[in-house]
């Protein structure tokens, strides 16, 4: 045994007793942990530029700043830098996946005419790493949605060919879920929605209603896939009017019971979603969480542990909401390196929710009985609490770097690989 790995035994045995004293069983909390999969985002490797190769640049209100070295530019290098950021990070995880990062061989494949071997390497390669994956249409950087209309656009050609685009989306999705053993959550999210403001804000969205109902018409093994949709306040291009608003897709998925996504960063930036995953729960079957940073805007920074994340994961543990949440991430950065990014994102995303596994039962019982003396106390208490000894346990049981050894394993991957590409 290391020296250094001495260290982290004697700190977390101190810490075992300090929560043992609470009525905490830190063992216990950790073992939980290990089976709360993050659906990785496979954009943050490529700064969401995909693989058809049509020479389209990125519209819908998405924007990727910064030129850091190294980006991936084949499926074969994403998968190589996804494995080297899940060796980092502690656990099990998922593959969240978009359309446009299919193989199609050189050749110009529509959207509309995608299959399910255009992901086979995909789903070879997560079968290979024991995960289950994710998937998303791409509604957006195509000469079809140029305009900021996809599934709720005026013309019926355009909604057609966005509807079938979903529609093959959705059996691929089934085809995932069922190779890997793991239902495939699959996201509908379009940019769809007005610069300035519109005279009519109906039609549009009694258009996508329509658009959607015939997506979700076929019905599907929820064994094998899932269907969700996604909200959002405004974005680049949308920020008078956005047809798939909150209020839009909450009454979708209530009417229709699909799962709801909520975004961290799709709502007002002084607005966070903790509070709606217990209330959208009690309407909806199960939840799709995308953990994002919005930095006054929907600008998909990378997740670190702030306020607003640990209030996501506490309502999630408090409310006994994990077994009906999906959780995945959405954010990309390229002034960074994007390996690190990943790493970053995912480890703050695991420390948020051991956080939350670590509080007593003491402060529901406390909350139950009408004391909120004590829980408020005993909240403020937790907060000087030695969770970090925990999370280092944690990391070595899993066989990933504590402490920020990780990141002179991602420094050599930059060295020896990264650098090397044009």
């Amino acid at each position: 045994m290391s020296a250094n790995s001495e260290s982290h035994t004697r700190a977390y045995s101190l810490a075992q007793e300090h929560y043992a004293a609470m009525g905490v069983d830190t063992e216990a909390a950790m073992a939980k942990l290990a089976t709360i999969p993050i659906s990785l985002h496979c954009w943050q490797g490529d700064d969401v530029g995909g693989f058809e190769n049509t020479g389209e640049g990125l519209s819908g209100g998405i924007a990727v700043t910064g030129n850091y070295p190294g980006r991936a530019r084949t499926p074969d290098e994403l998968r190589a830098d996804l494995d080297m950021a899940l060796s980092l990070i502690p656990g099990k995880h998922r593959l969240n996946l978009h359309a446009f990062y299919g193989e199609f061989g050189g050749k110009k494949v529509g959207r509309d005419e995608i299959t399910p071997e255009h992901f086979s390497n995909w789903i070879a390669w997560a079968k290979a790493n024991g995960m289950g994956m994710d998937f998303n249409p791409t509604c957006f950087a195509h000469p079809k949605a140029a305009d900021g209309f996809t599934l709720s656009h005026a013309d019926q050609g355009i909604r057609d060919f966005w509807v079938e685009h979903c529609v093959r989306s959705r059996e691929i999705s089934a085809v995932m879920g069922r190779e890997l053993g793991s239902p495939c959550v699959m996201n509908v999210w379009v940019p769809d929605g007005y610069k300035d403001t519109p005279v009519d804000r109906v039609s549009p969205r009694q258009r996508l209603a329509e658009s959607l109902d015939r997506v979700f018409a076929k019905a599907q093994d929820p064994a094998h896939m899932l269907d969700a949709v996604e909200c959002k306040l405004f974005g680049i291009g949308s920020e008078s009017y956005v047809v798939g608003s909150h209020e839009f897709y909450m009454g979708y998925a209530v009417k229709n019971q699909k799962l709801l996504c909520l975004d961290a960063g799709h709502f007002h930036p002084t607005e966070t979603i903790a509070d709606k995953l217990g209330s959208a729960l009690m309407f909806v079957p199960e939840i799709l969480l995308h953990v994002s940073r919005g930095v006054r805007w929907d600008s998909d920074h990378v997740v670190t542990l702030d306020d607003a994340l640990q209030s996501i994961s506490s309502a999630l543990v408090r409310d006994d909401l994990l077994s009906r949440t999906h959780i995945g991430l959405d954010f990309f950065d390229a002034s960074i390196n994007r390996i690190a990014a990943w790493t970053i994102g995912t480890r703050n995303t695991l420390k948020s929710l051991l956080i939350a596994l670590l509080e007593p039962a003491a402060l529901k019982e406390a909350e139950a009985s009408g004391d909120l003396t004590t829980r408020l106390a005993l909240m403020e208490e937790l907060k000087g609490m030695p969770w970090g000894a925990v999370w280092d346990q944690y990391c070595e049981k899993q066989g990933v770097p504590v402490g920020t050894a990780w990141l002179a394993e991602t420094k050599r991957y930059e060295i020896a690989v990264l650098n090397k590409r044009a």
